[in-house]
C-alpha cells in the first residue's frame, strides 16, 4: 500500500500497528519506552482538557522515529535524525496542520524554550539535554524572533511541555486503542474538503 492510498481507518490501524510492535523499543536513554513516553504525553494533554487535535499532537510527536514504516514515502536510510520533520511528512495529507506542525516544531519548541525561559533547561531529562545539543542547542535571538512568528509555535510548545512530563517510569496510561478513534475523528476531519 502506497502512502496515498491510506484511508483515515488504515493510517490509525498502521500507526496502532507500529505501537504493538514498537512500542517496546528504548527511548533514547529515558526510563520509558516510546509508546510509554507517547501515551503519556496523550494523557498530559487530556488531563490539561486539550482538544482532540492536540491529545492527536501529543500521541504522535515523536512518529517520527518510525518513518521507515511507513513505505515507499518514508526516509530509506533508517536513519532519523530529524524526527520532528520525519515525522510531519508521514503525517501530512492524513492529519490537520496544527497535528503536523505540532510534530514539526517539538524540537524547535525545546531550543525555545532553553532561550526564552530561564527554568525549563533544569526540567529537561539528561537525554533530553543530550540530544538539544546534537539539535543545535539554545535558540539564537534571530532563531527566537522566526519561531515567534509561526502560526503553530504556542500549539508546539504546550506539546514540547507535555513531551518533556512524559517520561516517568510506572505511569498508567490507557492503551493506544484507547486513543485511536480519537486520531481517526482528527484523520477523518483533515480529509474532509473546505
Amino acid at each position: 500500500m502506497t502512502k496515498s492510498s491510506y484511508t483515515s481507518d488504515a493510517i490509525v490501524a498502521l500507526i496502532g500497528d507500529i505501537f504493538l510492535r514498537r512500542g517496546a523499543d528504548s527511548y533514547l536513554g529515558e526510563q520509558v519506552t516510546m509508546s510509554e513516553h507517547m501515551l503519556q504525553a496523550a494523557l498530559l494533554a487530556e488531563r490539561e482538557g486539550a482538544g482532540e487535535d492536540m491529545v492527536a499532537a501529543a500521541l504522535l510527536h515523536d512518529i517520527g522515529h518510525y518513518t521507515s514504516e511507513f513505505g515507499e514515502n518514508s526516509f530509506a536510510d533508517g536513519i532519523d535524525n530529524h524526527h520532528d520533520a520525519a515525522g510531519a511528512r508521514v503525517l501530512e495529507g492524513y492529519f490537520p496542520p496544527v497535528v503536523v506542525e505540532c510534530v514539526r516544531l517539538h524540537v524547535a519548541a525545546k531550543r525555545y524554550l532553553c532561550a526564552t525561559d530561564p527554568h525549563y533547561f533544569s526540567r529537561l531529562s539528561p537525554a533530553s539535554v543530550h540530544t538539544m545539543t546534537l539539535q543545535g542547542g539554545p535558540m539564537d535571538a534571530r532563531e527566537v524572533a522566526v519561531f515567534a512568528q509561526n502560526p503553530f509555535h504556542l500549539p508546539a510548545i504546550r506539546v514540547r511541555i507535555w513531551d518533556e512530563g512524559s517520561k516517568i517510569a510506572g505511569v498508567a496510561t490507557p492503551p493506544f486503542a484507547y486513543y485511536a478513534p480519537l486520531l481517526r475523528r482528527v484523520a477523518m476531519r483533515a480529509a474532509k474538503p473546505g
